[in-house]
C-alpha cells in the first residue's frame, strides 16, 4: 500500500522561558482530532472513525533544555510500515504544542492501527498508539 502523507508540525509556546540542564520531560501526551486556538486538543480519542484525515499528536513538556530536539515517529502498524519522522525544536523550558499526521487534498488516513513515538536523543518519551476505523 503506497500513501502519500503531509505532515503539519505545530510546537507552541504557553508558558514562561527559563534555562535548563534537562533534556525535556514530557508530563501530557494525546491524540486528538484537532487542536484548538490556544493548541489545547479537542476531541481526545485514540480511536478515529472511516474518513480521517488528520490525527494530532499533543504534548505538553517541562523542564526542557531550550532547542532541545524531539523526533515523532510515525508507524502505520497494520502493515508494518514506517510513515515518516519528523524532529522538531522545543524552544521554551515549559509549554505544549502539538504535531500532526494529515492526507493531502481532503484524502482520508487509511483504516487500521498506528503509533506515534516520540523520542529525544534516542530516548524514548512517550509513544501513543491510535486506530482509524
Amino acid at each position: 500500500m503506497k500513501m502519500v502523507i503531509i505532515f503539519i508540525a505545530v510546537v507552541s509556546l504557553l508558558s514562561a522561558c527559563s534555562l535548563s540542564t534537562s533534556d525535556i520531560r514530557l508530563t501530557d501526551a494525546k491524540t486528538a482530532m484537532a487542536v484548538d486556538e490556544n493548541l489545547m486538543p479537542v476531541k481526545v480519542t485514540d480511536l478515529f472513525p472511516k474518513g480521517t484525515s488528520r490525527v494530532s499528536c499533543w504534548i505538553k513538556w517541562r523542564d526542557a533544555r531550550i532547542n532541545v530536539q524531539v523526533l515523532a515517529s510515525w508507524h502505520y502498524i497494520t502493515d508494518d510500515i514506517h510513515i515518516l519522522d519528523y524532529s522538531f525544536n522545543i524552544p521554551k523550558k515549559e509549554g505544549s504544542g502539538s504535531v500532526a499526521l494529515a492526507m493531502p487534498d481532503g484524502r482520508s488516513l487509511p483504516s487500521g492501527s498506528y503509533k506515534v513515538d516520540l523520542s529525544c536523543e534516542s530516548r524514548k518519551l512517550k509513544s501513543l498508539k491510535f486506530i482509524i476505523e
